[in-house]
């Protein structure tokens, strides 16, 4: 592929790309080093695999990957673990495995390369020039075709020609990767454990890290949650003491998903889910049937309604058969 000299576009330089020695283990490549990127573009995606904003940002990446990977972009997927079962290197390795993610990803358990770009959120795209200097960046979903011109700017000035037609309209996504309903999404990402919890709506609050019943209220406002049957709530996450248990959320949006693991057992969960007292029917999610029937197999986020037509203020319901699932965080879209 020729290459010719560019001169530098517009945008600014925002420093060095840090140091990336700090990873606890590499997937899809070995170890990678800001010199052995040189005359590459390389777009760094911090992200982490329960993530609803990543998961969404997710089929642009990898688009973006695939289109531009023999043109000098190289992607580096930092994951960063927002809960503690995300530090596990197998349940990231199948999650890399399920999303169909080939390129290098460094997991950033100890949060080195996270500090190291003064990182606060997920998603987080860097976008780092041929000779290791941060040009752009783009917090959060969205900004797609403006991040897609970062990148071929960048591949341009590197002097790589014949890019292929830019386009972001070829990024398919399906299940918890279809973009948000933001028009009706009106429901806040809500955590379970007790370190961050709102809204928690059963009679008498937390009572912290020791089981106890809880009970459903008779009526929820919107955005209001509540658990129901004995459970055990830590800092992260509610865990289910005796089957069946409960947890019921008054919401507003399209898509409700629930971040869910098994117990540390690893025995499948049996759930069903309901809205309004009844089965969600056409509205159920990517993880459940019409009849609201799903299992819990993995620590992951399950997608469990999806609205099919016009998106209506509901009661969320989902009753748990077996003993011990964890659950972490509501998100919304």
């Amino acid at each position: 592929m020729m290459r010719v000299s560019e001169p530098a576009g517009g945008l600014p330089i925002e420093g060095e790309i840090p140091s990336l020695s700090g990873a606890t283990a590499w997937l899809n490549s070995p170890a990678l080093t800001p010199g052995a990127l040189r005359d590459k573009v390389v777009l760094i995606d911090f992200w982490t695999y329960s993530c609803i904003n990543c998961l969404r940002a997710l089929p642009y990446v990898k688009g973006w990957y695939e289109k531009y990977k023999d043109y000098g972009l190289v992607v580096i997927g930092v994951h960063a673990p927002e809960f503690a079962f995300e530090k596990n290197l197998d349940n990231v390795r199948r999650a890399v495995s399920d999303l169909g993610i080939t390129y290098p990803v460094a997991l950033d358990d100890r949060f080195a390369i996270w500090k190291g770009f003064d990182n606060q959120f997920w998603p987080a795209h860097y976008f780092i020039d041929s000779t290791g200097r941060i040009r752009s960046h783009h917090f959060g979903e969205g900004n797609y075709e403006e991040s897609e011109q970062i990148i071929r700017q960048l591949l341009t000035e590197a002097g790589y020609t014949n890019l292929p037609p830019a386009g972001v309209q070829s990024a398919t996504a399906v299940g918890v990767q279809a973009a948000a309903d933001l028009a009706h999404d009106q429901s806040p990402e809500t955590y379970i454990g007790y370190r961050r919890a709102q809204s928690f709506g059963s009679p008498g609050g937390f009572l912290q890290d020791h089981a106890h019943a809880y009970v459903v209220p008779p009526r929820l406002g919107v955005n209001q949650w509540a658990l129901g049957g004995t459970w055990r709530v830590d800092p992260e996450k509610a865990v289910l003491e005796n089957a069946p248990g409960r947890i019921v959320y008054g919401f507003s949006a399209r898509d409700l998903h629930l971040v869910l693991g098994p117990g540390s057992a690893g025995k499948p969960v049996r759930f069903r889910v309901q809205l309004d007292g009844a089965t969600p029917g056409l509205n159920h999610g990517a993880d459940t049937d019409a009849t609201g029937v799903g299992v819990i197999k993995d620590q992951r986020l399950y997608q469990l309604i999806r609205q099919s037509g016009d998106v209506r203020t509901h009661v969320f319901s989902i009753e748990f058969l077996d003993n011990d699932v964890q659950a972490y965080a509501f998100t919304f879209g």
